[in-house]
């Protein structure tokens, strides 16, 4: 989040707590800003647990529902789409255990974690919950720096490699070689043996479900088909163009990371002559959007909003005893929800 951003949200709460409860339009006039921007603030500091939001109207905290524990602050890449799940899941964690949740907003660019990070230090957190920018290809090196941090710490949908200093923290992710796996034995289940996958490159999870289909294609026996990289700057026609071939190549089935790609393809492929499910049955990964497809997508769902709530009782145990306690690195398996985009699928 940017400085300016900091400071706007800072003024919309002083004036939300002076006055208790204030509906949207008259919190917007009052402080001279945009609808449409004041709704953004609203909505990330209700996710940060800093005030509460209702139709139309914003309220602040009352007593006896400021949270009376540590203060902890949670670093994403991003407050939409697969990470509001996660927040979400922290929020509420936080507040069933007394715990005051700060929220950072970084990006996927390089550094943006770092300032986050020291932005929530110098506020008094006492522990992080915390999504670093890593991809599963850096140099060790390049995450050093988290284990220097004067706080205990909790890595968040980031799964820190063995043998790196960085093993040596907490850690609550999301097992994403078995949701591919879920995806597979599925289709697999359905008859389906040629199954290609469409996957982006520019994530850790992205490049954890390429991973993840190779590892599970072998695990099935299944013959692994030459994988199609999604680049959204080249366009989504493109990747339809190509699943195409594939389809007419003999392909029978395709995992999409993510939602949001799928259902992009859905027309496309409909206007390259290849229809979902009638000709090519499809997956897709993260389950934030799927079931609004046309046809609604069967999904890997991983358990996002159960990783943040368990991030943040994980963060509550460390700061209770720092000393004692093993270090933890959990594992949560997604689920599979069953849609109709398989063709056998309800």
């Amino acid at each position: 989040m940017s400085s300016a951003g900091e400071e706007r949200r800072a003024r919309v709460l002083a004036v939300v707590e002076e006055l208790g409860t204030v509906r949207l339009a008259d919190l917007a006039e009052r402080l001279g800003m945009p609808l449409v921007t004041l709704r953004r603030d609203v909505s990330a500091l209700a996710e940060a647990g800093r005030l509460h939001r209702t139709h139309g109207s914003v309220s602040a905290l009352s007593a006896m529902e400021t949270p009376t524990g540590p203060s902890v602050g949670l670093v994403v890449p991003t407050v939409s789409q697969y990470f509001d799940e996660v927040i979400a899941g922290a929020r509420a964690a936080a507040q069933d255990a007394g715990v005051h949740l700060t929220l950072g907003i970084a990006s996927y660019l390089p550094g943006t974690d770092r300032v986050q990070v020291e932005r929530l230090l110098a506020s008094g957190v006492k522990g992080l919950l915390l999504t670093p920018n890593w991809m599963p290809s850096d140099h060790i090196e390049d995450r050093a720096w988290i284990n220097d941090l004067p706080v205990p710490v909790v890595l968040v949908e980031r799964e820190p490699p063995t043998g790196s200093p960085a093993a040596r923290l907490d850690s609550v992710c999301s097992n994403h070689h078995y949701g591919v796996l879920l995806a597979l034995d599925h289709l697999a289940s359905l008859g389906h043996r040629r199954i290609a996958l469409a996957a982006r490159v520019d994530t850790w999870t992205a490049l954890k479900v390429h991973s993840g289909y190779a590892e599970g294609c072998r695990s099935l026996g299944l013959p692994e088909e030459p994988t199609i990289d999604i680049d959204p700057a080249a366009g989504m026609e493109s990747v339809a163009e190509r699943i195409g071939q594939q389809v007419r190549a003999g392909v029978e089935a395709v995992v999409v990371h993510n939602d949001q790609d799928a259902i992009q393809l859905l027309p496309l492929l409909r206007a390259a002559g290849v229809s979902v499910p009638e000709d090519l049955a499809m997956v897709s990964y993260d389950d934030v959007f799927a079931a609004l497809g046309a046809p609604p997508l069967t999904a890997v769902a991983p358990p996002k909003h159960a990783v943040g709530a368990a991030a943040v009782e994980l963060i509550v145990r460390r700061l209770a005893k720092r000393s004692g306690l093993p270090v933890h690195h959990l594992d949560l398996l997604p689920d599979l929800k069953i849609r109709r985009s398989c063709g056998a699928d309800r």
